[in-house]
This record gives C-alpha cells, structure tokens and sequence, in this order.
C-alpha cells in the first residue's frame, strides 16, 4: 500500500471533527470525517480507510451498531471508539463486538495519535511514512520487527504474542534506557497506567521466560521503583525498502 495512513473521523461535534483533522494530519495521517452514521456509511461506501475512530453516541444511531456491522463486513478494519467516561457498559460491549479500542472523552489528542499507532501495528499496518526496514540482534535472538519474528541462533522461533512482541521492541528501539512503568504501557499500548495495573510486569515475567533468560546473565534489569532496562547490547541492522 501507497501513501499515508487514511483515518475515518465519526463524530457529530464539529469541533472535535476539525480539532482531529488538523491534529491527525499534521501528525501525517489522511483524514476524512463523518458527522453521523449515515454519512459514515457513504464514506465507507466510497473509500477504505485504514482505521476508523468511531463515537459511541450519533444523532441518527449507535457506534456499537456501527462497529458490529463492521465486524460482519470488514472484520480486519480496526476501530478505536469513543466514548463518554462513564459508559463502562459501552465499553465493554464495544470490546466484545470486535473493536480494537477505547477512549474515554474528553481526551488528548497525542494520545489519541499513540491508540491509533499502537492499534495500526497491532494489526501489522505497514508505515508507508518509513524509508526503510531495520532489524535487530541481541545475545542469542535476531527480531525482525517488520515480519513480527524473533529466532535463536539456532535458527528456531520464539512463540511471542502480540502485547509481548510490542514490549520487546521498545525496548530494542531503546537500547540501554531505564523505562517506568507508565512509560512501557503508553509506548505498547497508548494509553496511562492505573496505580493497581500489573500488565507491564505480568508481560516482562512472560518475555523473560520465553527468551529463556538467565539470572547469571540477565537481559534485562529490574529497577525498584524505577521500571526496567534493557542491558544486553543491540545491534540494529537497516535495509532500504
């Protein structure tokens, strides 16, 4: 696929559909904008948009109908809803029917432009923005970051999911650096850490056992209070696309 990232706004606030459009596109995204569900309909109709951001509340029907619809007909387009604070049941719903994720009003729109990134590479979304390819090596395990692949030097392949995919590679993109907590879940999944959310250290647990680390030789370091680094050296391979 050729040219930027296409972002389909739904929203009946004009104010957010012009404060997105010029956000979104600044950030190097193409954007197109729907006020309600019909005309979201019509622009779906005309056009593909690589994901769509998607209000829960429309004059003229719901967003959950919308994203269920979407399900049946473009079961691989992500979506990112959004919805008011405290539609917990929204939400959920939302989840269940198949979108990729939430965002509660008001919001920030950096950390919008961080969902939809973290939603794109989840979905194995190509950057068309990037000139080139890079690979990475450290200790016994080459990544592949554009193919999502990690393998030993003894050419086997290391089983990861997505979430810890994501995890190793910021680290990797991040040789050496101390990273909290709250800095993993909003490089992985763009998004702020509640005080009791364990994820980040439920899912190094899990990278650290599948890389088979060793006490004795540690790949990464746990810092009290801090978060954690990667210690091992990377080396960083890049190819022209």
């Amino acid at each position: 696929m050729s040219g930027p990232v296409h972002i389909l706004i739904v929203d009946d606030d004009p104010e957010i559909r012009s404060l997105l459009g010029r956000y979104l596109g600044s950030q190097g995204f193409r954007v197109s904008a729907a006020s309600n569900r019909a005309e979201c309909e019509s622009r779906l109709s005309i056009s593909e948009p690589d994901l769509v951001v998607l209000d829960v509340m429309l004059p003229d029907g719901s967003g959950l109908d919308i994203c269920r619809g979407l399900q049946d007909r473009r079961p691989r387009l992500p979506v990112i809803l959004l919805t008011a604070l405290k539609e917990d049941v929204d939400r959920i719903v939302g989840l269940e029917i198949g979108a990729d994720d939430y965002l509660g009003k008001p919001f920030n729109p950096r950390e919008l432009v961080a969902r939809i990134k973290a939603v794109l590479r989840r979905a194995g979304h190509e950057d068309d923005t990037v000139p080139e390819t890079r690979t990475y090596g450290f200790g016994r395990f080459e990544v592949d970051p554009q193919l999502r692949r990690i393998m030993r030097d003894d050419g086997a392949l290391v089983d990861l999911t997505g979430a810890e995919f994501d995890l190793l590679n910021v680290f990797l993109e991040r040789p050496g650096r101390l990273l909290s907590r709250d800095q993993l879940l909003d490089l992985t999944q763009g998004r702020s850490r509640d005080p009791m959310d364990r994820s980040i250290d439920v899912l190094m647990s899990r990278l650290r056992r599948k890389l088979d680390e060793d006490d004795a030789c540690p790949i990464f370091k746990t810092v009290r209070n801090g978060g954690y680094q990667l210690t091992v050296p990377v080396r960083t391979q890049t190819f022209p696309r």
